[in-house]
């Protein structure tokens, strides 16, 4: 045989097209070509792979190699080819032997002494290789990450000449079995919280709902403990969920660690994080944070400390939950269904409000200060709500508040109710769904006709106020929103300037 052919995958954002690759033995001098279009690194597997057959035990061939990477017009990138190409070029000169080759995807980095690293992307790539009905071959580093995909059939190896001894029949390998779920993470638990009850009420409202939240008050209140017990008390990722979440996590730098299965993830990228980091980009283009935090939460400290052009770009995933990156030469799209929770202080110092009178900062300050959030971004974040500095006696006198267990119960409760009602969290209802489902008695649609030109709500607003009424009443197990509900809803939207 002097063509072989063997089956990879690309990585084009999410997505992990097939690629063929190609292996043709030639009379001639001896030669090693690659195309494809294929990027530095690919093009310097030709030397990974030449070094790892030879110190593998195997006989390079002497022989023009050319090796095809198709589709010719898809960009190819890392590491990834080495072993298909190896495996190619040992069936292409009768090295292996494997009848049902076509049945196999392979994809992995050789070092030079053949022993197989890590691959980014391994479990976006399981997902298309199961959907073709193939079994995958991987470093086993990255192997179980890619056996979270419930019925893939993968198989880990160490080296090449393990992944040969398996395809000539003469070490059998036995596929991964997916991993269980993770223990309950021990999240820090609200009992911890003192005092705070609009705060806390706050929380379960955004958990319930989907909805965004932000915190302000003074250094010290808890607005970092409170968004820290926030993913105790959200339900554990349902198996769609958790799989759309793991994909996106193993394109990422750190990849997905197994270990994390159907947990939620927990992002708070540091003030000084550039608009590339947040959302994605580059030459070629990886998830951001907001995509990393896909079915989790992005928690933002210090929110005004943010650079305000970084912060804009968040208006429009908060709205579509998906973000689009494109380049001159490569376009790609990441899940960006989120929970943002910020935190700020409301002033440069800090205090004010504070009941020491510490605050020295003119109005002018505060303004600006405040300022540095948009109106259409504060108009996007479902609860704004302040986080008030309490007293030694207040908090030596505060009754102690629920566990996370107690309200995730009702959490869970309330998430249910709105699966079952409209298939979706009621932070995600739009249009005509949103009419249909948050249906109001004429109290409280007098009470939103009337703070609709009080408080100068935009539409965006009148909708979003809809949406927390609904998750109320959901909590409380009403069937329509009424008054009271439409009144905490409002309330909770109110703190800051331009923020209804």
């Amino acid at each position: 045989m002097t063509l072989a052919v063997v089956a990879s995958r690309a990585l084009s954002g999410l997505d992990a097209p097939e690629v063929a690759v190609e292996i043709h033995l030639a009379n001639g001098l001896p030669a090693f070509n690659i195309v494809g279009l294929p990027e530095t690194e690919v093009k310097e597997s030709r030397d990974r792979v030449r070094a790892a057959i030879l110190t593998s035990g195997f006989e390079f061939p002497a022989r023009k190699i050319t090796v095809n990477l198709a589709p010719a017009d898809l960009p190819k990138d890392s590491g990834r080819f080495d072993l298909p190409i190896a495996i190619g070029v040992l069936l292409a000169s009768g090295q292996v032997k494997c009848d049902d080759i076509a049945r196999f995807e392979f994809a992995g980095e050789l070092a030079l002494s053949g022993a197989l690293r890590p691959v980014r992307g391994a479990l976006a790539m399981a997902c298309q290789c199961h959907a073709a009905g193939r079994a995958f071959v991987l470093p086993e580093a990255s192997a179980a990450e890619a056996a979270v995909v419930a019925g893939a059939e993968v198989y880990a190896v160490r080296s090449l000449p393990q992944a040969c001894a398996f395809l000539n029949g003469l070490q059998p390998l036995e596929a991964l079995a997916q991993p269980e779920a993770a223990a309950a993470p021990n999240y820090p638990d609200l009992l911890d919280v003192k005092g705070q009850i609009v705060a806390r009420g706050a929380l379960e409202i955004a958990a319930a709902g989907g909805h965004s939240l932000l915190l302000m008050g003074p250094p010290g209140t808890g607005k970092s403990m409170l968004a820290a017990r926030l993913p105790g008390l959200l339900p554990q990722l349902s198996e769609p969920e958790a799989l759309e979440s793991a994909a996106v996590l193993s394109l990422g730098s750190q990849g997905f660690q197994p270990s994390r299965w159907r947990v939620r993830p927990f992002r708070a990228p540091h003030h000084t994080a550039s608009a590339v980091a947040l959302v994605g980009g580059g030459g070629d283009p990886r998830p951001g944070e907001i995509s990393l935090a896909h079915h989790g939460v992005l928690f933002l400290d210090e929110l005004p400390e943010f650079d305000r052009k970084v912060l804009e770009v968040l208006r429009e995933p908060m709205e579509s939950g998906v973000i689009h990156i494109s380049r001159a030469a490569r376009q790609a799209s990441f899940p960006a269904r989120f929970q943002l929770v910020a935190a700020m202080n409301p002033c440069p110092c800090g205090y004010h409000g504070h009941p020491s009178g510490r605050c020295q900062c003119t109005p002018e300050q505060v303004g600006r200060y405040r300022g540095k959030i948009s109106g259409p971004l504060l108009d996007r974040i479902d609860l704004q709500i302040e986080v008030p500095a309490l007293s030694a006696a207040e908090l030596q006198q505060a009754a102690p508040g629920e566990s996370s267990a107690v309200v995730r119960q009702r959490v869970e409760e309330a998430r249910l109710r709105q699966q079952q009602r409209q298939g979706c969290l009621n932070a995600a209802l739009q249009g005509a769904e949103l009419e249909r489902h948050c249906q109001g008695d004429e109290a409280a649609l007098a009470l939103l006709a009337e703070a609709l030109p009080r408080l100068g709500l935009s539409a965006r607003a009148y909708h979003r106020i809809l949406r927390v009424s609904r998750t109320i009443a959901d909590l409380e197990q009403a069937e329509r929103i009424g008054r009271g509900h439409v009144l905490q809803a409002i309330q909770l939207r109110r703190m800051m300037p331009g923020g209804a």
